[in-house]
């Protein structure tokens, strides 16, 4: 299945981000209760500007509808979710 976004959607692969405790201790993302709020965009609507794929973007917690695509799990969000570009 190939998923496109409409609109002003963007369609997101969400990035595990690992936690460091203050001994060292590097705690997999898996361990984290929150939720990941930075991802690679994968594709954009036609009416996105602003980002493009392959960008790295922050985005607002518990936004955005989840969709899974064989064992892979997206998220396809508003723009308006998306709070900056990660460089």
């Amino acid at each position: 299945m190939k998923i496109k976004p409409l609109g002003k959607r963007v369609l997101i692969k969400q990035v595990e981000q690992e936690e460091v405790t203050k001994s060292g201790i590097v705690l997999p993302g898996t361990v984290s209760k929150e939720k990941p709020i930075t991802g690679e965009v994968l594709a954009i609507g036609k009416e996105v500007e602003d980002v493009k794929a392959g960008d790295k973007v922050i985005f607002e917690k518990y936004s955005g509808t989840e969709v899974k695509d064989g064992d892979e799990n997206y998220l396809i969000l508003d723009i308006d979710n998306v709070l900056g570009i990660v460089e």
